[in-house]
């Protein structure tokens, strides 16, 4: 059974408090920073608080009195004495008494549209924001009226509370193909422009003619289909290509305004825009802007980017230090190289649980994925549910039609279908993402290994769920004595992911000479490890420490082969680190490669009386090395040869023990993070991949022979064949064979 949700009810605040201040409507919109949450109601009280990826949004209190006429989404008919109304001045030519009759509906929708609006859904008290039940109420799509859809109601919570939050600068959004997000959009900006005076809106796509396209076939269309109240007098063409102008009136209709009297020329105009620009680093560069709609932000393709972009655009939503207006950004992602890369360094540094001191991201917009079985067409119930799984007989979509499989079902038959082509499957993968990783899947082309083994070891992991073929634990000494037998405990929040443990027999084996203690267990495996050496940096982040532990094939009961141990992590301290890392060598009798260009691990490990546990660099004989790698052991990093070695080893290592061999199996590489590692690997570029580094280090260590120099003495072999001639004729000439 499928059990993930998109967003769960806290309770960050005490209920006392709360029932106390909605007593006195004393909940004001926007971020309240004493509770550290985002009020998205208007009324002054506040209900359910709702944590979307991190994000705590309280919701409005729902009336208690919801109409229990239907028990789904159904939008009201709009009536038919309306219809003919095109504007206000038509309004104004009715008599009185029309005007009282449906003055009350004409309010009742102004109220929704600032409110939001409460519905019972198949039994639920169930809240949309004002600007959802404008989408689904006025919005005319490609379809005719959208449906409602629970992923779309947790997509305009989370959007009411980026507008509603003074820190942020709108949304990032990794959506599925189909999901709506175009049309949403659209109706958005529309609802804004008509309510908002002296502004401008802005549009974006990955070309020009994408921008034009969902300007002239969403935006107008919905603006059109406006119902007269909403709707504020256009300037110039009906469906423009370029530039949707509202001139009046200035605000809002209230039912004064509605029975005044007012001259159209005495109205002060809206003076609001919508228009589109095409797409470069430089749109929009010194405009001031309301909302930007930034589609398909993550296809912009060189020389265009999406980072550049945003860099420039972002000053046309503030004033100083004051955010003015908001980005609605949305995509599926293009290949790495194809745009997709930069929109996920986007996406990634709009993480909200990663704020700097002033409580912004890193790029100023909040990150949202909503996985594609939330969202996908077909598998969405009559109350705008998903099915995940089989449904039981009877189970209606929105327009009546019989839905007989789960969602994930088709998914993975889909995925099965494609298996035998890697860039097929990687690009479903990008399109109908079920999590974060399938998104921003990369072309196997694109990497120095084999993308295509790494990207089926990663399925096959993550079919694994939550089997228990990995543990997460930490080690500690015995009765807190150090220097004694390591123990490994099962820790949920422990800094060790395994997936084997040496036999009690075999745990902590270890020899000592000359006071000297050695690891017992040489022959049956050995770690790799990428270290620091510094406990705190200056943007509180630095790279991570990473450990990795890998068996070799030895007659002893561990499996062939095989990573048995990830870490990694960066603790409070380097001797945290340290400590750690010596405790698993310890544990496991292993010994241990690291690269000595950070050396405070491998004098750590001296001190402690552990160089025995150290290994030397394989590729050179002991009198060849220098008096620090005597000393303490280790590896260079700065050799081009070693670099080599390395990116060889792991290369080497993927192809025979990564992915589906021939014999129909998989291998037993259960670490995702350190695969998603290899396949980003930039051997020009290495600082960055700690997993990558630590783990090549493992197999170097485990496969030592391959590199060891040859010892024998070279002779040169000398001629000792003599020349010989022909003497006939007048000159001897040197006999050839």
């Amino acid at each position: 059974m499928y059990e993930q949700n998109l967003y769960s009810i806290i309770e960050p605040i005490r209920k006392i408090t709360i029932s106390r201040l909605n007593k006195g409507n004393k909940w004001e919109y926007g971020y309240n920073k004493e509770h550290d949450i985002v009020v998205i109601s208007k009324t002054g009280k506040i209900g359910e608080i709702y944590n979307i990826q991190g994000f705590k949004i309280a919701l409005p209190l729902s009336p208690g009195k919801i109409s229990k006429k239907t028990d789904k989404w159904t939008p009201d008919e709009y009536p038919k004495e309306l219809k003919g109304i095109n504007n206000i001045f038509d309004w104004r030519d009715y008599p009185e008494e029309f005007k009282n009759t449906w003055g009350t509906y004409i309010d009742e929708h102004f109220r929704r549209r600032e409110e939001g609006h409460w519905f019972n859904n198949k039994g639920l008290d169930t809240y949309i924001t004002g600007t959802h039940f404008m989408y689904l109420q006025w919005s005319k799509i490609d379809v005719g009226q959208p449906d409602f859809r629970e992923s779309n109601r947790l997509f305009y919570i989370f959007w009411e509370a980026c507008k509603a939050d003074k820190r942020c600068y709108g949304m990032s959004y990794l959506k599925n193909r189909r999901s709506g997000f175009s049309f949403m959009a659209s109706g958005e900006t529309v609802n804004q422009a008509t309510i908002s005076s002296d502004a401008r809106f802005g549009i974006l796509s990955k070309s020009g003619g994408d921008a034009k396209k969902m300007f002239t076939d969403k935006v107008v269309p919905i603006s059109v289909n406006y119902p007269f109240f909403f709707k504020p007098i256009q300037d110039g063409m009906d469906r423009p290509k370029t530039e949707l102008a509202y001139r009046v009136p200035a605000s809002k209709f209230t039912r004064k305004k509605l029975d005044s009297n007012i001259a159209a020329e005495d109205i002060v105009g809206l003076d609001t825009t919508v228009d589109w620009k095409n797409t470069g680093d430089n749109a929009y560069d010194g405009e001031k802007l309301r909302l930007l709609v930034h589609d398909e932000s993550g296809k912009w393709e060189r020389p265009n980017n999406i980072l550049n972009n945003w860099r420039v655009t972002k000053t046309c939503l503030r004033l100083g230090s004051r955010i003015i207006g908001k980005c609605m950004m949305g995509s599926t992602s293009n290949a790495l190289d194809k745009g997709g890369e930069n929109f996920k360094k986007l996406y990634s540094s709009s993480d909200v649980n990663k704020r700097n001191a002033n409580g912004q991201t890193k790029s100023g917009l909040y990150s949202l994925f909503i996985p594609m079985e939330w969202n996908y067409e077909g598998f969405i119930d009559q109350y705008g549910h998903p099915v995940f799984n089989k449904p039981p007989e009877g189970t209606l979509g929105p327009h009546g039609d019989v839905i007989e499989v789960g969602v994930i079902e088709h998914w993975n038959n889909e995925v099965d279908g494609l298996k035998g082509d890697q860039d097929a499957l990687n690009e479903f993968y990008r399109q109908f993402p079920r999590t974060e990783e399938h998104a921003f899947r990369d072309e196997t082309k694109n990497s120095i290994f084999n993308l295509a083994k790494i990207y089926e070891q990663i399925d096959y992991n993550e079919d694994l769920g939550n089997s228990n073929v990995l543990t997460r634990g930490s080690f500690q000494w015995a009765n807190g004595v150090k220097d004694t037998k390591v123990l490994f405990t099962p820790n949920p929040q422990g800094r060790f992911l395994i997936s084997w443990t040496p036999s009690y027999n075999i745990q902590n084996r270890q020899t000592t000479r000359n006071g000297i203690r050695y690891p017992g267990n040489e022959h049956i495996g050995a770690f790799g490890c990428d270290s620091y050496d510094i406990s705190g940096t200056t943007d509180g982040r630095g790279s991570k420490g990473a450990l990795h532990g890998l068996t070799k094939f030895s007659m002893e009961d561990a499996p062939p082969s095989t990573f048995f141990l990830e870490y990694v992590a960066r603790p409070q301290t380097a001797e945290m680190f340290f400590e750690d890392v010596l405790m698993a060598c310890v544990f496991y009798g292993m010994p241990l490669l690291c690269e000595n260009n950070k050396p405070r691990l491998l004098y750590y490990f001296k001190r402690r009386g552990y160089r025995g546990y150290s290994m030397n660099r394989p590729d050179k004989l002991w009198n060849k090395l220098s008096v620090t790698e005597k000393e303490i052991g280790g590896i260079p990093n700065s050799s081009e040869d070693i670099k080599q070695a390395h990116a060889a080893a792991i290369e080497m290592y993927i192809d025979r023990h990564v992915g589906l061999n021939n014999e129909g199996e998989y291998g037993t590489m259960y670490f995702n993070e350190t695969l998603n590692d290899w396949s980003k690997f930039d051997i020009n570029n290495r600082t960055k991949f700690d997993a990558a580094i630590s783990s090549g280090l493992a197999i170097m260590a485990c496969n030592k022979d391959l590199y060891r120099p040859s010892n024998k003495m070279q002779r040169q072999v000398v001629n000792l064949r003599f020349a010989k001639y022909s003497h006939e004729g007048t000159a001897s000439k040197i006999i050839r064979k």
